[in-house]
């Protein structure tokens, strides 16, 4: 069998490969997985810098001590403000690789993160007004689109059997930027440096990163133009049951990326800098561990992994709530460290879950071969981009949720307590939708459209 050919089309202008077929394994063997594993590579350095710029005001609420007059709940108010804008984002993300290509909007969105790092660095200083800091905030929002688009277009480079691992590598290492930026601001903090000089680290790592994106990324022709995907996708019901469980799990993970720092901070009193000390450990090990959910989830099910995850999600809630009423720092920081590597293993299982979901509606409607591949690989790509978008507004209510419970109750255990019920809640969900009956009826799909139950045990 002849491989399809890579090579880009010269009237195109760019970087574009014509055809693309993951799913032929002399294909893959000969031409796909190296082309794949390079757009695999460059994907993740700028979705990577693309979070650490979304996340970095969860670092910067450390450095604004009473000088800059801000109380607990505006620096909660800024950090919601933040992830909802990165929420809402990921929807035209999602079909900006559609209409610009994979690759030439990794290099625009790369590019964009200029934007909130200079004006950050501009107003950072004590007398800017909180709305002068929220406005600024808002545009570091632009950072978590970077997630949808780069999952939409990796999600397109490999074929179904490889996807868990390649979507957790992919969204593991961008994840990672959370912890990177914490790191660093902790450096920063110990040598006594301000917020700028983080800032001024980031900004020429985002030039290298679009440059980067420039010379070595690829668009996928049949991918672009395909705008009507997400309209299809969001009349599917999986798509918003599937964004319902990725609140549970990567709303979780952002959310107390943001909050975790200042709730050490406001419930157990540390200073910037021993609350730095603890803060990266959730999600650096959250970030390592996502590619390891979505192994499990090829090798086991996506939907037996994500039902025990939250199980175990609500047992380290649990803890929490124990820690916190008790006021033990040690107990409460091990469990809540705990419980980001376990959202960290949720999102990878979710994530495995949508294409295997597809695939099982395709061979429903009677798809075969390539046919039934192609399907899967326009929906499940385009119900990603929607799926994360939902799924990180889960980080606005949690950030909404710890104002709230200092604002009531002076601590951050009322907020754990409704955590706790949504994750029984999540639990209930994947087993009513993706698990009950499947042992009888193995590896097969819905037979009506209007049912959103699968009983496919791989989904």
């Amino acid at each position: 069998m002849t491989a399809p050919s890579t090579a880009p089309a010269p009237s195109r202008g760019g970087r574009w490969i014509q055809k693309w077929d993951p799913e032929d394994e002399t294909f893959w063997k000969v031409t796909g997985e190296k082309v794949a594993r390079r757009n695999l590579l460059f994907s993740v350095l700028s979705e990577h810098i693309g979070f650490s710029i979304w996340t970095m005001w969860s670092v910067m609420v450390l450095f604004m001590g009473p000088e800059y007059g801000l109380t607990p709940a505006d620096k909660f108010m800024l950090t919601s403000m933040v992830t909802l804008v990165g929420a809402v984002v990921r929807v035209p993300y999602t079909f900006a690789v559609a209409i610009f290509g994979g690759r030439n909007w990794t290099i625009v969105s790369a590019s964009l993160l200029l934007v909130p790092s200079v004006a950050a660095f501009a107003v950072m200083k004590p007398g800017t007004s909180f709305d002068t800091f929220l406005l600024v905030g808002l545009l570091a929002g632009i950072g978590g689109g970077n997630f949808a688009s780069s999952m939409t277009n990796i999600n397109a480079f490999f074929p179904l059997r490889k996807k868990g691992w390649a979507l957790g590598l992919n969204a593991g290492g961008g994840n990672i930027g959370v912890p990177v930026i914490q790191l660093v601001a902790l450096a920063i903090i110990g040598a006594n440096g301000g917020p700028r000089v983080l800032l001024g680290i980031y900004i020429p790592l985002i030039v290298v990163a679009a440059v980067l994106a420039a010379v070595y990324m690829d668009n996928i022709a049949p991918v672009k133009n395909d705008t009507g995907a997400a309209r299809d996708a969001a009349k599917d019901a999986h798509t918003w049951i599937m964004s319902f469980l990725y609140i549970g799990t990567f709303g979780s993970f952002i959310g107390y990326s943001f909050a975790f720092g200042q709730v050490l901070q406001n419930q157990f009193g540390r200073t910037p800098l021993q609350a730095a000390y603890v803060t990266f450990i959730g999600p650096l090990l959250g970030s390592l561990i996502r590619p390891v959910g979505g192994w499990l989830a090829d090798r086991y099910g996506g939907a037996r992994i994500t039902l025990w995850n939250f199980v175990a999600m609500a047992g380290a809630t649990g803890v929490i709530v124990v820690a916190s009423t008790q006021k033990s720092l040690p107990l409460f920081t091990i469990a809540f460290i705990a419980l980001f590597v376990l959202t960290g293993l949720g999102n990878g299982s979710t994530y495995k879950m949508i294409p295997g979901i597809f695939q099982a509606k395709a061979v429903a409607k009677g798809l075969e071969g390539e046919a039934a591949a192609s399907y899967g690989r326009r929906l499940s790509g385009a119900s990603m981009g929607l799926i994360g978008a939902v799924g990180a507004l889960g980080g606005v209510g949690i950030n909404l949720a710890f104002r709230q419970s200092f604002l009531s109750y002076g601590s951050g255990t009322g907020a754990f307590v409704a955590f706790l019920a949504f994750y029984a809640l999540c639990f209930l969900v994947t087993w009513a939708v993706y698990l009950r009956g499947s042992a009888t009826q193995t590896r097969t799909a819905t037979a009506a459209e209007a049912k959103p139950q699968l009983s496919y045990v791989e989904v």
